[in-house]
């Protein structure tokens, strides 16, 4: 499961393509402008954007992405089908470029080419803890964890990027969002609960480790997982 960004002023195409990509288990934003869509990019896995989008285009948000480091993939669906109008859209860092009319089946292969070579997985197992991220579900020696969506969405957001530090303030905007009136202190209260549900002991975890002075990481030796 992968959280799937879609700007698009055509409410039809929004529609369609929400429906088509949350049947394959992902998390859909839709955005009908690019201003609505500022706001989701840093949290997203994947955006799929429309470039002639009214005020703020698609090929600005890809421009825009990339300035900022968000290294996402990026897919750029357009009426737009010359040669040099591809070329401008990959050289500003777009992923991939369907052109319209098309079919969202293509779509759907598209998107999950690029999660998959993203490195994006539907299935994460670490020592004994999996997580079935199209089914939102993870287990622990089996058994099922009773975790709330924030620590769940917590546990994914470390699950999927084994070795990588996450600040507090970094995690406030991937897992609480933006608008998320809070301090970084409620970052620390959930991971301290959701170590008690993995059994896991700060002074010597088996998951989620302390950088000290900085954030908390997944434990890389135990980073492994498949397709689903």
């Amino acid at each position: 499961m992968a959280r799937v960004l879609i700007v698009d002023d055509d409410p039809a195409i929004l529609e369609i393509l929400h429906a088509y990509l949350s049947a394959e288990g992902h998390e859909v934003w839709p955005a009908a402008d690019g201003h609505q869509a500022r706001e989701g990019l840093p949290r997203a896995d994947l955006a799929v954007l429309d470039w002639m989008l009214p005020g703020v285009s698609g090929l600005d948000l890809a421009r825009e992405a990339r300035a900022a480091g968000l290294e996402l993939p990026l897919l750029m669906l357009t009426a737009r089908g010359e040669e040099e109008d591809k070329l401008r859209s990959l050289d500003l860092g777009v992923d991939d470029y369907v052109v319209k009319p098309f079919s969202p089946r293509e779509v759907v292969a598209r998107v999950r080419a690029l999660l998959r070579r993203a490195g994006v997985r539907h299935e994460i197992r670490s020592g004994e803890l999996a997580l079935d991220l199209r089914a939102r579900r993870a287990t622990l020696a089996g058994q099922p964890l009773d975790l709330s969506k924030l620590e769940y969405d917590l546990l994914g957001t470390f699950a999927q990027h084994p070795g990588l530090v996450w600040s507090r303030e970094r995690l406030l905007e991937r897992v609480w969002g933006h608008d998320f009136p809070s301090t970084a202190r409620v970052v620390d209260v959930h991971v301290t609960a959701l170590r008690r549900k993995l059994g896991d002991d700060a002074e010597a975890p088996r998951y989620i480790e302390t950088v000290r002075g900085v954030g908390y990481r997944f434990k890389e030796e135990h980073g492994g997982g498949e397709d689903g």
